[in-house]
C-alpha cells in the first residue's frame, strides 16, 4: 500500500497531537452504559478492536441494542448467552448473524438503503454511540472513512457519542469520505489487518447468467453491481465493452481486473464523469491497495449513492440485484426465504427505481432459476407463504435467469407468465404452466401446449388494412400451423425462395417445417400473417428474427407470397417485428440480402433506424440499431 507523504508524516506524531483524545479500547468501551443504542461501522470497516472491548463488558451491560448495516466480523455480541445483554438490529442481515435473527434472538429493520440516513438525522432513531474505523489524520486533521462510507458517516455526524478505531492500515479512499478528526470523541490507535471477504466463485449457471446481463449493457452504460456470485459472473463479460462507468454500493475484487481491462473510464457517465462511484466495499487486500488513495475512486455516502434522482440521471443506468423467488405475476422476494428473514431490502429498489427512469436505462433482477440444488424452481406460481415482496410487478422490468431474458415491464399477466416460463428451469415448465392455468393466469387451452411449450403473447397480434380494402391478421405462429406452413412454402416462386434462402432448392424436410412452428417466442420470434378462407385462414407471410443473446441482437428475415407482394405486408410486417423486439429489450437488428432483392434493402433503409451495411460477394450485410 502506498502511503502519500503528508499522511507519513502524520503516521508519527498524529498521536502526540492529539493525546488528549486517545484512549484504549478498553477505556473506550467503559463509557458505553445499559441501555443504550451503539452503532457499529459496516462490513469490513468494522472497528474489531472497539466491538471485542465491548463483548468483554457483556456482565456490566444490559439492553444494550446493537445498529448495523451489515455485519462482517465474527459478531461476538450475537450469541443466545449474551442475548439479554445485546439486542441485535441489523438492517441487513449477514452470515454472521443469519441464525441469530431467524431464532428470533435480534431484529431485522427492512427500510430502503437510502431512507436509513434519514432515521437518524431526523431523530427517529437517535444514536447515542457510534463505533467506526478510520485512518490516522493527515496534516489537516482529516481523517478518511476508509473502505465503507455508506451509511456510516451519517451516524457519525448524528451520533452522541463517536468512538474511532484509527488504524494506519485502513485505505484512505477519496471522495465524499472525510470527517474532521475533532467531530470525534476518542481516538483508539490499533493496528491491525482489515477484514476481508472472500471473492464469491462464479458457477457454470451464474456465467451463463452473467452472459444474458452482460448483452443488455451496451457501450457507454452505467453499471450497478449488488452482491454475490452472478455480478461477478456479468463482470466476466463486460471486459471487452467500451467507455463503462460504474456507480454502485458495493466493490468487490472483480472491479479490479474490469477496470485494467480499460472497459471502464467512466467517460460518458453523466454525472461524476471519469469517476467509480461507491459507498462501501469488501474484498481482499489487493483491492484495498487498488483504492488506497486512488483518485479514480469517489467513495460517497449512502443518501448520494442509492439517491433515485441521482442515479436517473445517468445516461443508460444499469442496475443488476439479486432476488430469491420471484412469482409469475413479477413480485420479487430478495429478503426473505418464506418467513424466515434471510438477507435484506438494500439498494436494490433505490437502484431499480433509478435505473428504470433513466435514460436508455435497464432495470434488472437476476437469479439462479432453481435451489436447493436444483430441487426447488425459484420462479414460482405463488410466492411461499410468509415472504416478502420487495420489488413489486408494477416495478419489475427485466428478470434473468441461466435461460434467458424476460421483460415484464408493461406487459399483461399473461404475457408475464408465459415470458417467465420460458426462463424457468426446463424440468419446472410444465408444472407451472399447469398451475397458472388453475390460477386462472392461462386460458385453459394453454393445456394443449404440453411438453412443447412455446411462448406467445398478445402484443403479437394486429392487423393490417390493405388499399385493395383486404385485412391480413397477424399473430405468433401456432404448433398446429404445420400444414399452413408447409402449404406456404411450396406455394413460393423460385425467385422468392431464392431471396428468403438464398438457394434454388425447393424442398423443405419435415423438421425443417417443424422448426417453423415449434418455436420459442423470445429467442425465436415468428409473426404469421393471415387471410380468411372458407377452411379457416390462409398463411400468406412470415416474419422471424432469431436472437443471439450474447450480442442481444437478432437475425431477421421474412416472406411474402407471390401473390401478396408489393402490397406494403413486408414493410408492415418488419415494423411489427421491430416493436416485438424493443418490447423484449433487443438491441437490433441484422440481416443477410441478396443484391439482386432491392424490395427488402428498401425496407431496411428506410425504416427510420441508424442502419449500416456493407456488400460481400453480391450479398449485404444489414445492422440496424433501435
Amino acid at each position: 500500500m502506498s502511503i502519500p507523504q503528508d499522511k507519513m508524516t502524520t503516521i508519527n506524531d498524529w498521536q502526540e497531537r492529539y493525546r488528549d483524545m486517545i484512549a484504549t479500547p478498553q477505556q473506550a468501551a467503559k463509557l458505553i452504559k445499559p441501555g443504550q443504542r451503539v452503532f457499529i461501522g459496516t462490513g469490513c470497516a468494522e472497528p474489531v478492536a472497539l466491538v471485542n472491548a465491548l463483548t468483554d463488558r457483556a456482565n456490566q451491560l444490559a439492553d444494550v441494542e446493537i445498529i448495523q448495516l451489515l455485519a462482517k466480523g465474527e459478531a461476538p455480541y450475537a450469541s443466545r448467552q449474551l442475548s439479554d445483554c445485546f439486542i441485535v438490529n441489523s438492517f441487513f442481515i449477514g452470515t454472521a448473524i443469519r441464525s441469530h435473527i431467524q431464532e428470533g434472538l435480534g431484529n431485522y429493520t427492512p427500510v430502503l438503503l437510502s431512507d436509513i440516513p434519514r432515521l437518524f438525522s431526523s431523530g427517529q432513531l437517535p444514536l447515542d454511540v457510534v463505533l467506526i474505523q478510520v485512518t490516522p489524520p493527515d496534516n489537516r486533521g482529516m481523517v478518511s472513512l476508509g473502505v465503507s462510507v455508506d451509511i456510516v458517516k451519517s451516524a457519525t455526524e448524528n451520533g452522541s457519542l463517536v468512538i474511532a478505531q484509527v488504524n494506519p492500515r485502513m485505505p484512505r479512499t477519496l471522495g465524499d469520505s472525510f470527517i474532521d478528526i475533532y467531530d470525534l470523541d476518542l481516538l483508539v490507535p490499533v493496528e491491525m489487518p482489515i477484514l476481508e471477504r472472500e471473492q464469491s466463485i462464479a458457477t457454470e449457471d451464474t456465467l451463463k447468467i452473467g452472459e444474458h446481463i452482460a448483452a443488455l449493457v451496451e457501450d457507454g452504460s452505467t453499471v450497478e453491481f449488488g452482491i454475490g456470485s452472478i455480478p461477478h459472473g456479468v463482470i466476466h463479460f463486460l471486459k471487452d465493452k467500451k467507455d463503462l462507468g460504474i456507480h454502485t454500493e458495493l466493490l468487490t475484487d472483480s472491479i479490479i481486473p474490469l477496470v485494467e481491462s480499460g472497459a471502464v473510464n467512466g467517460r460518458r457517465k453523466t454525472t461524476d464523469r471519469g469517476k467509480i462511484v461507491a459507498s462501501f466495499c469488501m474484498g481482499s487486500k489487493k483491492l484495498y491497495d487498488f483504492i488506497d488513495n486512488n483518485p479514480v475512486f469517489c467513495f460517497r455516502p449512502t443518501e448520494y449513492v442509492n439517491d433515485s434522482h441521482v442515479i436517473s440521471r445517468q445516461f443508460k443506468m444499469v442496475a443488476i440485484n439479486m432476488a430469491l423467488e420471484i412469482d409469475l405475476t413479477g413480485q420479487v422476494c430478495a429478503d426473505s426465504l418464506g418467513s424466515l428473514f434471510y438477507s435484506g431490502i438494500g439498494g436494490q429498489v433505490d437502484f431499480n427505481r433509478g435505473a428504470a427512469q433513466a435514460k436508455s436505462g435497464k432495470a434488472i433482477i437476476a437469479l439462479e432459476s432453481t435451489a436447493k440444488d436444483g430441487q426447488i424452481s425459484r420462479i414460482v406460481t405463488y410466492l411461499t407463504q410468509g415472504a416478502g415482496v420487495v420489488t413489486t410487478r408494477g416495478t419489475v422490468h427485466y428478470v434473468v435467469t441461466e435461460y434467458g431474458v424476460a421483460y415484464l415491464h408493461g406487459k399483461s399477466i399473461q404475457e408475464r407468465v408465459m415470458a417467465l416460463i420460458s426462463i424457468a428451469h426446463p424440468k419446472f415448465r410444465e408444472q407451472l404452466l399447469r398451475e397458472a392455468i388453475e390460477a386462472k393466469y392461462l386460458r385453459q387451452e394453454m393445456s394443449e401446449v404440453g411438453g412443447r411449450f412455446f411462448v406467445a403473447s398478445q402484443e403479437m397480434r394486429t392487423t393490417m388494412l390493405l388499399d385493395d380494402g383486404n385485412q391480413v391478421s397477424f399473430r405468433p405462429v401456432h404448433p398446429t400451423d404445420e400444414h399452413s406452413m408447409r402449404d406456404l412454402l411450396y406455394a413460393l416462386s423460385q425467385e422468392t425462395i431464392y431471396y428468403r434462402f438464398m438457394t434454388h432448392k425447393a424442398k423443405f424436410s419435415h423438421s425443417q417445417i417443424q422448426n417453423f412452428v415449434y418455436i420459442d417466442h423470445r429467442q425465436d420470434v415468428a409473426i404469421v400473417g393471415t387471410v380468411p378462407e372458407a377452411h379457416g385462414e390462409d398463411i400468406i407471410a412470415v416474419g422471424r428474427y432469431y436472437l443471439d443473446s450474447k450480442t442481444n441482437r437478432a437475425e431477421v428475415a421474412f416472406v411474402i407470397r407471390d401473390g401478396w407482394q408489393n402490397h406494403g405486408i413486408g414493410r408492415f410486417l418488419f415494423k411489427h417485428l421491430v416493436n416485438l423486439a424493443k418490447r423484449s429489450g433487443i438491441a437490433g437488428f441484422d440481416a443477410e440480402v441478396l443484391r439482386d432483392n432491392r424490395r427488402m434493402q428498401t425496407i431496411f433503409n428506410h425504416s427510420g433506424y441508424r442502419v449500416k451495411s456493407r456488400l460481400e460477394e453480391d450479398v449485404y450485410s444489414f445492422q440496424i440499431d433501435f
